[in-house]
């Protein structure tokens, strides 16, 4: 499936068409090679980092502190694909996280790596009364987040083993906190 397909079933998933705005999750670090990133994606969120990139060309690393989800997922997904394809590495500081759409941005890395005591949260995603659980395997509803992993690297039979994990892991209103050996079994870091 292309990237423009994936985009326009993201729009499914959009609150019809209207953009939430957040602030920016991404600051440069003093060393020009590094962005720390704090905060949620949203809209901006894309923009926020090619400006960023123009402007320091040699980033090499994303450091999360932390990073709760995404409130656009479309750009959540073009996100992931401009750090793969920049051959950006993620690392997830001591004592952070990621959850939900944060664990999407961090795996876009080309190394990923962690400190000590992070915590890596997933969870389903919903659809007003609809949960990504109650739609069938293969359904079209399923393909922008497959694809999203397809394009950061992963084949298409680890993105879809990836993904019904993630699915089943916990419903959309709460958090599943991945255990050591779920990470080890779906390559949740490179190290």
């Amino acid at each position: 499936m292309n990237i423009f397909k994936v985009l326009a079933l993201s729009l499914l998933f959009s609150n019809c068409g209207e953009k939430e705005i957040t602030p920016n999750p991404f600051k440069m670090l003093p060393d020009g090679k590094t962005i720390q990133m704090k905060g949620e994606i949203g809209s901006s969120s894309l923009d926020d980092f090619n400006l960023i990139i123009r402007e320091h060309p040699s980033v090499n690393l994303v450091r999360i502190v932390d990073c709760d989800g995404s409130v656009d997922d479309e750009t959540c997904f073009l996100l992931m694909k401009r750090v793969h394809d920049l051959g950006i590495n993620t690392h997830i500081v001591d004592r952070g996280w990621v959850a939900s759409g944060g664990v999407d941005f961090f795996l876009a890395g080309i190394h990923r790596t962690r400190g000590a005591n992070t915590k890596i949260g997933v969870h389903s995603w919903s659809q007003g009364n609809n949960e990504a659980t109650d739609y069938p395997r293969g359904h079209e509803y399923h393909q922008p987040y497959i694809a999203a992993y397809v394009s950061i690297g992963l084949s298409q039979e680890k993105a879809e083993q990836l993904y019904h994990f993630i699915i089943n892991a916990a419903p959309a209103d709460e958090v599943h906190w991945m255990t050591d050996a779920e990470i080890e079994a779906y390559s949740i870091l490179s190290e």
